[in-house]
Order: C-alpha cells, then structure tokens, then sequence
C-alpha cells in the first residue's frame, strides 16, 4: 500500500523497508532463543530505535532546509528541548505512579519540585509540553527573525547562536535540570519499567509510527498547493512576495511545525537512550543533522531517512575502527558527497534507475 502510494519519490519503499526491519527485530528478540543465529539482542533493539528519532529529526530538518530553504544549524535545539521535556517526567517517576525528587535535587537542596517543575509528574501534560516549548521557541525566533527578513547565511548562524546559548544555560546547576549531568537513572514510564524488553519494543514500534505518520503530513503538506508555494519560497522569494503571498507567515508556519517534529524526535529518544545532558544542545549536533540529509538526498523526505540511518551507522563503525579521527572521516564522507553527489545517495540511485528505464525505452522502440 505504502509503495503504491508513494510510488511517485520511492518513499514508499524505504518507509516498508523501516517497516520490514522494525518486523523482524520484534521476531528476532521475542521468539527466538538468545542462542539462536537469528537472535536480535536489546542493545541493537534500542541502536535501531536511536536511528529512528535521529530518522525523524532529519525529515524536519529536510522540510525547512530542501523545501523551504532555511538551512537552521539549530535545530538540535528544538530535539534537545522536546528531550528534556520527557526527561523531567522520567526523572520524578516513582514505582507504582508515585512522583520523586529527581537524583539531583539533594545537591541543590531543593525540597519540593520548582514551580517549572510542576506539571512534569503528568503524561498528558508532559505530552502537551513536548510540542509547545519547541513550538513556542520556533516561533518566538521565527517571527522575530523573519520579520526582520533575516536570511541566508546569516539566518544560519543565528540558529546555530541560539542552540550554543542554550547549551550554557542549561549546563548551570542553578536552572535546575542537572547542570552538566544532565537528567539520567530512568526507571518507570507511566508505572512500567523502562527497562524491560517489553517496553524497550513498545517504544520502537511508537518511534517507527511517529516516522511514518511524519512523513506521510510532509509529504501530504509537499504536494498539496501550499506546498507549491513553500518550493517557490525556496526559489524565487522576492516573486512570490510580489505576487501577493505573505512570506514570512508561510515561513514562520512551517519553521515553527518542523520544530515540533524535532522536540517529538527528542522526547521518543530520551526513554530509549536513558539519558539527556546539555551536550545535545551542541552547534557539532546541529551540524550533523544537516550532514544527514545532504548525503541521503536534500528535498526528497525520504532521502533524510536513508541518511539518518547510513551516516550514524557509519559514525558507528568509525568510532570503533579510528576513535581520534572518525569526525575528519565523517567530515570527508559529507565533502565528497557535496562534491560528487550533489542529489546524494538517492539522487544517484534515481539517476541509475532512469537510466535503465529510458534505455529500456529506446530499445522497445528499436
């Protein structure tokens, strides 16, 4: 169905990939004994689930950056942020429902929860707070920047200048989100341990569905009239003004509705990963995200998913085989897809696919 669907871009056939994956990991885990060859360990259940939330981070990123045009170096921010939302209700979550102070607080004297605190001990709440503090920052910074018709480069750093502000904000003890530490030691989520196999398949099944759904509103939003009009943002703004359309609402929208897939990305990772520390906030992070979707294939969606998942799995690998020199190796791997791929990875495997069919073509009519 998926593939019919999108049978337009190939999206379709990754998001059924995913889905295989996702399907046979579950099998893997579950039925299979730990001696098996098929067996599929925790460690891989929660390295998979980690390249889905990067995987929808970087369909937001692509959804400014390939469609709109914005190229924001800040968008690890808005991940962060949605992060720590969903570490606050982590960190006060006690057995059977109870509400904690979380492991810091003893180091700050707090005897209570703070008044930003309150509130962290509810779900619905919680949920609510994972999309209106990315929203509301994106939309602050948005509309100020924006309205001030900041563009270009210049945009760029001052994305890039919001995330490193933040980052040294939340590093201070005093904001009481555990300074450098972070926010860490999770154990229950909505009264279930967070630790167990079952909830560790849970939260990948939800991840991969947030993928999904993602990418079917982007790329519903893509094809329909607005999305015409947010492409010839991207290309011809100045005509587009002219003609009538109000820019910088249009930008704003869309700019402020990619920063909330970021914060729901960071929300689903932190359970998963079992940890959030300001060094999320890091401009590196941001960077990396961008790398992502250059080398899957900007302005195609599905390409950010392909680079998501083949630029961290290479991160994987070069960690191990050159700890000191993996970011130069991933540097290189970003400067020679820039250089010869400049449609990236599925840009070259759409180039070969209608090579072949054209060729097919041509000599049908021969």
């Amino acid at each position: 169905m998926l593939t019919k669907y999108f049978k337009q871009d190939n999206g379709g056939y990754v998001l059924f990939c995913l889905t295989l994956l996702v399907s046979y990991l579950v099998i893997a885990n579950l039925f299979f004994p730990t001696n098996s060859l098929f067996y599929v360990g925790n460690q891989t259940i929660i390295l998979v689930s980690k390249y889905l939330c990067y995987a929808l981070l970087a369909i937001s990123v692509d959804l400014v950056w390939g469609y709109l045009g914005i190229l924001s170096l800040g968008h690890g921010a808005f991940f962060a942020l949605g992060g720590y939302m969903m570490g606050m209700y982590l960190s006060v979550q006690g057995e059977n429902g109870s509400t904690i102070l979380p492991d810091f607080a003893s180091f700050i004297n707090w005897q209570s929860l703070p008044w930003y605190w309150q509130g962290s001990d509810n779900f619905l709440i919680t949920l609510l707070l994972i999309i209106l503090v990315p929203g509301l920052l994106a939309f602050i910074f948005g509309y100020m920047t924006f309205r001030s018709r900041v563009s270009g480069v210049y945009l760029s750093i001052i994305t890039q200048a919001l995330t490193f502000a933040l980052m040294l904000a939340f590093q201070r003890n005093e904001m009481g989100f555990g300074g450098d530490n972070g926010l860490t030691n999770f154990k229950y989520l909505l009264g279930f341990s967070i630790t167990t196999n079952g909830m560790r398949i849970t939260l990948l099944l939800i991840t991969l569905m947030a993928v999904i759904i993602s990418y079917l509103i982007c790329y519903q939003l893509i094809k329909s009239k607005l999305g015409k009009v947010i492409i010839a943002i991207r290309d011809a703004e100045p005509r587009i003004r002219f003609v009538g359309y109000r820019v910088e609402n249009i930008k704003l929208a869309v700019f402020t509705f990619s920063a909330v897939l970021a914060g729901i990305a960071g929300a689903l990772y932190v359970p998963q990963v079992g940890i959030i520390t300001p060094i999320e906030f890091l401009p590196l992070n941001s960077i990396e995200i961008v790398v992502w979707v250059a080398v899957g294939g900007r302005a195609t969606l599905y390409g950010a998913i392909v680079g998501a998942f083949l630029v961290n799995y290479c991160k994987s690998l070069f960690t191990v085989w050159f700890p000191d020199q993996w970011l130069f190796a991933l540097g290189l791997l970003f400067v020679l897809v820039t250089l010869f791929l400049p449609k990236g990875i599925v840009g070259l495997i759409n180039l070969t696919i209608s090579k072949k069919y054209k060729l097919k073509q041509l000599e049908a009519n021969i």
